[in-house]
């Protein structure tokens, strides 16, 4: 009985593994050759890359500070969900990094503007710098579907 039970459970691992597979989503207009993917696709769930405030096909922020960053960052984030067939509605979890602690409630007052209701799980750290010179890079995991 234990060597039919196991057989059929080592049986199942081939569907189990194809149903966790990854699915690796880019954006339109992504560059690629970059060593990172806009968002991938697990089960479920949707890991999205950290997004700066840069507008799509450029490489620096946009000017403005960092209210006008984030708001840039969460336009971005709400882009790659709706790519990925996701919504904002959908996100469970985000983390923000600040170049600067200092910057907390400019972005908190942004931020909260893209989550009026039941906002995500939400962690926010201060660094020593980010990519390109920017201000804020905010990462969330949704949950695939609208």
């Amino acid at each position: 009985m234990r060597a039919i039970t196991l057989v059929t459970l080592l049986s199942l691992l081939p569907a189990l593994s194809y149903a966790q597979e990854k699915q690796v989503i880019n954006n339109p207009g992504t560059a690629l050759g970059l060593p990172l993917s806009s968002a991938v696709k697990v089960g479920n769930l949707l890991f999205l890359s950290g997004q700066i405030g840069s507008k799509p096909g450029t490489r620096g922020p946009v000017e403005g500070g960092t209210e006008a960053e984030v708001r840039q960052a969460m336009e971005n984030i709400k882009s790659t969900l709706e790519n990925a067939g996701s919504s904002m509605e959908r996100v469970a979890k985000c983390t923000v990094f600040l170049a600067d602690m200092a910057d907390f409630a400019v972005m908190n007052q942004v931020y909260s503007s893209f989550f009026p209701k039941d906002p995500p799980a939400r962690s926010t750290v201060a660094v020593k710098g980010l990519a390109l010179g920017a201000h804020v890079e905010i990462e969330c995991i949704a949950v695939a579907g609208k």
